[in-house]
């Protein structure tokens, strides 16, 4: 079929009767009636010759055609609003996102925003805290921060520092050596994606050649954020990044009363590799690359 013979309004109605899995939710986010829908996909379906779903009472379902098609289209029609949505910021005025985990964001992105604005005030840099990873090829997301070893397919991708990790507390618990471990609840959090080299408290007990004391209790947290936090608190003693903690050991919320810090992973700032950077993505990898430089 020639491009410009392409039924458009008709593929538009499939891949959303495809993507909901019923007529009647595709039409209500076309804006148009059920049969609407599905006469545009009974016109598709005989423009082409084939059928393209397996109907049943208030459900249709993708045969092996429509499974082939459907994911063409829904990247397809991704790539259209992602491409759309940041035509339409850059008519507005210049906004740059950056996509990081949740800790990274908060305690690491999130203080520094002042000097970037006193750099560049005529960027709004947007920030996308998750702990999913985002698809750069199919969203409106300009860099990405990558934590991990690589690589990174479809991904430009450059270190941007290399993490430490090491156990932190508050001052008040009065912690010192490792033998106070015996007396003070271990703080950890659970890693998203587990990996054998991932910095814990398992690890760090075995580069410290010490065993690991019975505890009668601790606390666990679902985000590394939290796990900072609770030790800020003084609820026990974390083991975690030296560069999310920065600004508590500086104030002295926190202090390292002693280690070893053991290796973490490594941040890489990541661009989708066929997207050209524009003149303010690249102000904005430039600053990250200045911040990383300095953060000591």
């Amino acid at each position: 079929m020639q491009r410009r013979f392409l039924p458009l309004s008709a593929l538009r109605a499939f891949e959303a009767a495809a993507r909901l899995g019923s007529f009647k939710a595709a039409a209500h986010e076309l804006s148009v009636t059920p049969t609407a829908v599905s006469h545009q996909i009974r016109a598709l379906e005989a423009q082409t010759g084939l059928e393209l779903f397996d109907r049943q009472v208030r459900k249709v379902t993708l045969n092996d055609a429509g499974m082939l098609l459907y994911p063409v289209l829904r990247d397809g029609f991704d790539a259209f609003e992602a491409t759309l949505a940041r035509l339409m910021q850059q008519r507005t005025r210049t906004q740059v996102s950056i996509s990081a985990t949740n800790a990274f964001t908060v305690k690491w992105l999130v203080p520094r925003m002042s000097d970037f604005r006193s750099r560049h005030p005529g960027i709004d840099l947007q920030l996308l805290a998750s702990d999913d990873l985002v698809d750069l090829r199919s969203t409106a997301v300009d860099i990405a921060i990558r934590y991990g070893r690589g690589p990174y397919p479809g991904l430009v991708t450059e270190p941007l520092f290399n993490d430490r990790f090491a156990p932190v507390s508050n001052p008040r618990l009065g912690v010192t050596s490792p033998e106070d471990l015996e007396r003070v609840p271990l703080i950890r959090f659970d890693w998203k994606r587990p990996q054998p080299d991932n910095p814990t408290w398992e690890r760090w007990f075995k580069v410290a050649q010490r065993a690991e004391p019975p505890q009668a209790s601790g606390l666990r947290f679902s985000d590394e954020g939290h796990a900072i936090q609770a030790a800020v608190a003084g609820h026990g003693i974390a083991l975690v990044s030296l560069a999310l903690v920065t600004d508590e050991l500086q104030a002295g919320h926190l202090v390292q009363p002693f280690g070893p810090a053991i290796d973490g992973h490594t941040y890489h700032l990541a661009t989708y590799a066929d997207r050209p950077r524009s003149a303010p993505v690249q102000a904005v990898a430039q600053w990250l690359r200045a911040q990383a430089a300095h953060r000591e």
